[in-house]
């Protein structure tokens, strides 16, 4: 009688859990390393010292208190949209339109910031007012994902095509009221922007004298959140199903339209969120130029993460650092603030295309497995 023995059997398990752990976790911090000495070498190029750019770098993250909530300030709309990609990769879906849900997320937050005690001629208690500012802007980028989802899976378009193009369409229609009906009237305002919200649809710094606010907090509790629904509620399942292969998913009583469209609108609720936050937290009001490649970079920090969300909670941290970090690197290095842009695309191109890592650290494939002994 031939087969595998017991112990055979446990020690191809080691293996395998030891494989998932590789892939999962060694491959992404060898890509991110990779990348630094990529960067490292293209700012050496330029005529500068990788050293003291990366000392500059750390810095600027890490460096100091203020310097580490400057990371944290970055990391959070980060999170989030990364966050809202990491659910629609999970449903095999692309949204591409973080951007355009991130604006019409903090311009709803915006309008219910400043508009909703003026239209009650009274003042809102922060208890409502806040909870009721945040939800607006989340409920805008919902409804705005929802309807790629819906074309998605009433008519087949790509939500590729369809969230790049609401992208233009949400961030232009946003232009024309920050420059218009919705414009701050102060005369000494000459920019696109609406009136400061009030006070009570603030959310307060996590420390006197720092930018850091509660938006961190609620990001990471989002990033649990995120983590039940799709690894322990139905809901979660079906979206992962339906993402892994949509003709089995349907042959399994799921019904795929339905969920492609709560894929793209929870995604969408997630982007706004973000805006809302940012608008709530740190900015108090709605510039054209908050939100401005927020939604691409999150894709990288989706990728890096493994579309996890403790992972793109990590990723986010990560380019948060070099967001922040990127002007005092700039400053001591005497080296172009685009070099850390440089530095991004180093590291998403290692974490894509994750075979040269493996190939250059010799790490075997997922697919290896080692041979299965036994009598």
């Amino acid at each position: 009688m031939s087969g595998a023995t017991p112990t055979a059997l446990s020690k191809q398990g080691r293996a395998r859990r030891r494989q998932e752990l590789v892939q999962a976790v060694i491959v992404p911090l060898l890509a991110v390393f990779t990348g630094l000495v990529a960067g490292a070498v293209v700012i050496y190029l330029s005529g500068s010292s990788p050293i003291l750019a990366y000392r500059g770098l750390w810095e600027g993250a890490f460096g100091s208190p203020r310097a580490l909530s400057e990371t944290a300030v970055w990391s959070t709309p980060y999170i989030f949209v990364g966050l809202a990609l990491a659910i629609s990769f999970q449903g095999g879906l692309f949204n591409l339109g973080g951007d355009g849900q991130l604006a019409l997320g903090a311009l709803f937050a915006a309008a219910f910031g400043y508009l909703l005690p003026n239209v009650l001629h009274t003042e809102v208690p922060a208890v409502i007012h806040l909870p009721l500012t945040l939800a607006a802007g989340a409920l805008a980028g919902l409804m705005w994902g929802a309807i790629p989802g819906w074309l998605k899976a009433r008519t087949g378009a790509s939500e590729v095509i369809t969230t790049i193009m609401f992208n233009y369409i949400a961030l232009l229609f946003v232009a024309y009221l920050l420059n218009g009906p919705m414009k701050d009237p102060s005369p000494t305002n000459m920019l696109a922007r609406t009136p400061q919200i009030a006070e009570t649809a603030r959310m307060a710094p996590l420390f006197a004298g720092y930018r850091v606010h509660w938006g961190l907090v609620l990001a990471l509790i989002t990033a649990v959140a995120v983590w039940f629904l799709m690894g322990r509620t139905a809901l979660g399942f079906e979206i992962r199903t339906t993402g892994a292969n949509r003709e089995a998913a349907e042959y399994a009583g799921i019904n795929n339209r339905r969920v492609i469209v709560m894929t793209l609108a929870l995604s969408g609720m997630l982007a706004g969120l973000a805006g809302a936050v940012e608008v709530t937290g740190l900015y108090y009001r709605h510039d054209v130029s908050y939100s401005a490649g927020i939604g691409f970079e999150a894709i990288a920090i989706t990728l890096l993460g493994r579309n996890q969300p403790l992972g793109v909670v990590l990723a986010a941290f990560l380019f948060g650092a070099m967001r922040s970090g990127a002007s005092r690197m700039q400053f001591v290095a005497q080296i172009p603030v685009d070099i850390i842009s440089v530095v991004q695309a180093f590291i998403l191109l290692f974490v894509a295309a994750d075979a040269i890592v493996r190939y250059i650290y010799h790490i075997r494939a997922p697919s290896e497995k080692p041979p299965l002994t036994g009598a």
